[in-house]
């Protein structure tokens, strides 16, 4: 089979951030070889290689849709400042996209942009919507906010200042949001996230 033939199976298949797994699966052929023709297809500006792996076909995509890439095995959503945009509660565009995860923290400077993943814990793993015509899980407003709230104790001091927020032009529920934060199991982090909360919303 010819790499053009290769690259337009693979484009037929409709997910266009593609492992080697998933390369090898989509060609029936090795997973070695699949690491080979990526590398080909990348040399030939038709991907680009995400990480060890990993591989994002060229195109016009939304870059949200490799986030969970990044956190594989584990799953991930959208969220922090990255959510906090999304849905016009900042004004400033994040440079980064934020991601939250079971897994552990980590950072991936990739050719599409860099991408931030923290971990939660997994009882707190949810507050997420998928995205009309996507695959691409989205915090909602409420969680995108007590997720900043939830990391802001963690060593990188990352999210310890909350950029101002609007709340009122995306429909901000302060009662879902209170239920967030009583679902928290920690005593401790609560007590301090909902005194953080009541302080933005000025009660």
């Amino acid at each position: 089979m010819s790499l053009i033939k290769m690259l337009a199976r693979l484009k037929d298949c409709g997910h266009y951030v593609l492992n080697t797994a998933d390369v090898a699966a989509l060609l029936d052929i090795k997973e070695s070889y699949a690491s080979k023709i990526m590398a080909r297809l990348t040399e030939a500006g038709h991907a680009l290689r995400l990480k060890r792996g990993l591989w994002i076909l060229s195109g016009k995509h939304d870059i949200f849709y490799a986030a969970e890439y990044f956190a594989a095995p584990f799953p991930a959503y959208i969220s922090l400042q990255s959510a906090l945009y999304y849905h016009g509660m900042i004004s400033q565009i994040p440079s980064v996209i934020y991601c939250v995860s079971v897994g552990r923290t980590s950072l991936y400077k990739t050719p599409i942009g860099t991408f931030s993943i923290h971990h939660i814990s997994p009882n707190f793993f949810f507050g997420y919507e998928i995205l009309p015509g996507t695959q691409i899980k989205m915090a909602t407003p409420e969680k995108a906010l007590i997720d900043m709230l939830y990391l802001s104790p963690t060593k990188s001091r990352l999210f310890s200042t909350l950029p101002e927020v609007t709340l009122e032009e995306c429909g901000f529920n302060i009662q879902k949001a209170k239920k967030i934060i009583n679902a928290i199991p920690s005593l401790h982090r609560k007590t301090m996230i909902n005194t953080k909360f009541k302080a933005i919303i000025g009660k």
